[in-house]
């Protein structure tokens, strides 16, 4: 039995209609197992962010199919694309949005509240999750007094908190330092692997995609194997 959290099949999606019609992805296919780390290594207008968003239902393919968990989404409604994408993915973005006036605790823990955990359960994953990340003595700060890089695991933190089976992330290290980025990584990395979950991460950073399990680009349409 496949242990792919997340398979692409014969995905194509195009912007345009006619002459104008540009085609980002054609019979695209891919599959992310539990517990890998896939780097997304592409040009800008390659259709990384498209691929992404396909990936978190956050757009549908025009054909083929994208399975989260074993669950295909092709005959899914607006209701069921958005309660499987808030059950099973986490997403992690290139600025870490959290809510400035609450701590990185609360921040993590209000994901698990909305989702019917009381305050308490929330809690104790919350720090959990900041212990797995390295910023657990942090847990009582606000944003504001968070350097960037914990800020950064802070906001992986919360993608994690409702144990999703898939994370995507869009350049997570994009505005750091060298330095912060690889701390960052890292912790991502140990995260994916105590969770395991299923990740494919965008980044313009091939010292990073290096340490990925493996690195895929898009290149006309399919998503294939990439080598730096």
């Amino acid at each position: 039995m496949s242990n792919s959290f997340l398979r692409l099949s014969g995905v194509h999606r195009h912007y345009g209609e006619g002459a104008t019609q540009v085609r980002v992805l054609d019979e695209a296919d891919l599959a992310v197992e539990s517990g890998e780390l896939v780097a997304l290594v592409a040009p800008s207008g390659a259709g990384k962010s498209t691929l992404l968003h396909l990936c978190g239902l956050l757009e549908s393919p025009q054909a083929g199919e994208v399975e989260i968990v074993g669950n295909k989404t092709s005959q899914l409604n607006d209701r069921g694309r958005t309660q499987l994408r808030r059950n099973t993915v986490g997403y992690v973005y290139q600025f870490h949005h959290l809510l400035p006036e609450f701590s990185a605790l609360e921040n993590v823990s209000m994901p698990q509240m909305i989702a019917g955990k009381t305050p308490a359960e929330a809690a104790v994953r919350a720090q959990e999750l900041l212990d797995i990340l390295g910023v657990g003595p942090r847990a009582a700060h606000r944003p504001a007094e968070l350097s960037g890089g914990e800020q950064q695991r802070v906001a992986i933190a919360r993608a994690a908190a409702n144990h999703p089976r898939v994370i995507l992330a869009d350049e997570p290290t994009g505005n750091l330092d060298p330095a912060t980025s690889d701390i960052v990584f890292e912790a991502l990395k140990n995260l994916i692997r105590t969770e395991g979950a299923a990740a494919l991460i965008a980044t313009h950073n091939y010292d990073l995609a290096r340490r990925a399990d493996r690195i895929v680009t898009i290149k006309n349409g399919k998503v294939v194997a990439h080598t730096l």
